[in-house]
């Protein structure tokens, strides 16, 4: 059963920002994450995603976080990081950005 995403305010607000942005449109970076989010979506431990726990957050209730891989050996390389929950079979999207 695939799983239902959610993104929080920022994480929609920096997708929105690939699509419209004043900086043009980044059309490439955002093919590869919503390549990413369909990928998290139906099987978040996909190889491809390299996904790993990011011990350096937390989610707002304490929630455990992962890094999933946007991209991969590239300066800045784009990730998405996520929680499970609140419910079952949902995956928040907390951010998507350039590696840390």
């Amino acid at each position: 059963m695939p799983f239902r995403i959610t993104l929080t305010h920022t994480a929609d607000s920096q997708l929105h920002e690939l699509e419209f942005g004043e900086d043009g449109k980044d059309l490439a970076k955002l093919k590869k994450v919503r390549k990413c989010l369909g990928l998290l979506q139906t099987n978040p431990r996909h190889p491809s995603l390299e996904t790993h726990e990011y011990v350096s957050m937390r989610g707002t209730k304490g929630e455990r976080v992962w890094e999933a891989y946007v991209e991969n050996r590239t300066p800045a390389a784009w990730r998405v990081f996520w929680h499970y929950g609140p419910d079952r079979n949902e995956i928040t999207i907390l951010a998507v950005t350039a590696h840390p």
